[in-house]
């Protein structure tokens, strides 16, 4: 066996991955008919989850509004039960009046939770740097929220938990522990009694209102390290934070079903990476959804496994779930309703034998609901982007499902 995340573990962890397709599983024969595994399978996936309750938009309210880029845009904020107000942006096409289908656009991740609905959205002339360093890099150069939007589309952009508006602040942590994560991993010691003294804040972290790029990197740094910390807290709690992400992504969906201007039987969510991740888990379980875009986000639980855990995100773990089915069959528990798949060659997120696997997956099972025409997969040349091309193929198969 090459090289692996668990070296000569590997081969032992890998083995308990089922080759036959899992329980809940519609590649499994077991299933049948098509509806009674859905129910089946989102429940105990939901369980699996442990979704936080009461997680709802409360107390929505709207600071800004401008017209830009040939749309209406509204800078608006809501509260959820816990942690900080969300910040989100919400476009129009200019002068629209009449009821437009809705789209919840889904930011990325890309080791940067300093910045979250602005990296794929803009709302005025000028943005920062590390911005426009970005959007060239990963989407063609421009705010893609802003290009569906012109076609005659409602767009909600948002923050998702520990993003931008939601992120963790290093001088709300103690300062020993923050000391502790920024140190390199060789200085790191045990803890004595005198470590634990300090009680002033640790503020160096927090980034002055001018952003500068440095004090943004030193930010992303720490907030890398206590992505870890986080999780463990989190599962300490009972919670797991992909059930925490994609109950924050239902309650800005529900904001914007809820919106007069939007029509709430045409909705479609889509994102790149991170926000590709967001989509398998909110498209998979909400049937509201009629329209899934996930960019640069599939593979398999083996691919993880064995050879890309160590550049990826905690939002993606559910404990128990690769026992019961494989990671694309998440956004297969959406099956018969529409679901387009972009990948690409040389994405060094992913294999590429994993992730045709996986595409093959998501197809098996549209086939036996009965279903082949409603997902369209690509695999195409070159890095992890969701480029303009890409781009325009994925928002004109989204006008062909719910304009």
């Amino acid at each position: 066996m090459r090289g692996n995340m668990l070296g000569a573990y590997g081969g032992w962890a890998s083995a308990l991955i089922p080759e036959e397709p899992g329980p809940l599983s519609f590649r499994n024969p077991r299933w049948r008919d098509a509806a009674e595994w859905q129910k089946s399978a989102r429940a105990s996936f939901t369980e699996l989850l442990r979704l936080p309750g009461g997680t709802r938009a409360a107390d929505v309210q709207v600071h800004r509004r401008v017209t830009h880029d040939g749309l209406d845009i509204e800078e608006l904020s809501w509260q959820l039960p816990y942690g900080p107000r969300t910040q989100a942006y919400f476009l129009k096409p200019a002068g629209a009046r009449e009821r437009l289908p809705g789209f919840l656009a889904l930011h990325d991740h890309g080791g940067n939770k300093y910045f979250g609905k602005r990296k794929i959205a803009r709302v005025g002339p000028r943005l920062h740097p590390a911005l426009e360093a970005h959007q060239r890099e990963y989407y063609g150069g421009v705010g893609w929220a802003n290009e569906i939007a012109k076609r005659g589309f409602a767009v909600l952009v948002h923050d998702a938990f520990l993003f931008e508006s939601r992120k963790v602040l290093a001088s709300d942590l103690p300062s020993h522990v923050v000391e502790r994560l920024m140190s390199p991993p060789e200085s790191v010691r045990e803890l004595t009694p005198e470590d634990l003294q300090g009680t002033e804040a640790d503020t160096h972290l927090d980034v002055p209102a001018a952003e500068p790029a440095k004090q943004i990197d030193m930010y992303n740094a720490f907030a890398a390290q206590h992505e870890s910390v986080v999780a463990r807290s989190l599962f300490c709690a009972g919670l797991t934070w992909p059930g925490i992400t994609v109950s924050e992504d239902r309650a800005a969906l529900e904001y914007l079903a809820s919106r007069p201007d939007v029509d709430a039987a045409r909705l479609g969510c889509g994102g790149l990476s991170g926000g590709g991740l967001r989509t398998v888990l909110l498209a998979g379980l909400d049937d509201r959804i009629r329209a899934a875009v996930c960019a640069g986000f599939m593979t398999t639980w083996r691919d993880f496994l064995l050879n890309i855990s160590y550049t990826h995100t905690w939002m993606i773990y559910v404990p128990g779930l690769p026992a019961l089915m494989d990671f694309p069959e998440i956004l297969a528990l959406r099956a018969p309703l529409p679901s387009f798949v972009l990948a690409t060659t040389e994405d060094p997120l992913y294999t590429v034998e994993e992730t045709r696997r996986a595409l093959k997956i998501l197809e098996e099972t549209y086939r036996k609901a009965g279903a082949p025409e409603r997902l369209e997969v690509s695999l195409t040349p070159g890095p992890h982007k969701f480029d303009l091309p890409m781009q325009a193929r994925a928002f004109a198969w989204v006008e062909k499902w719910i304009q």
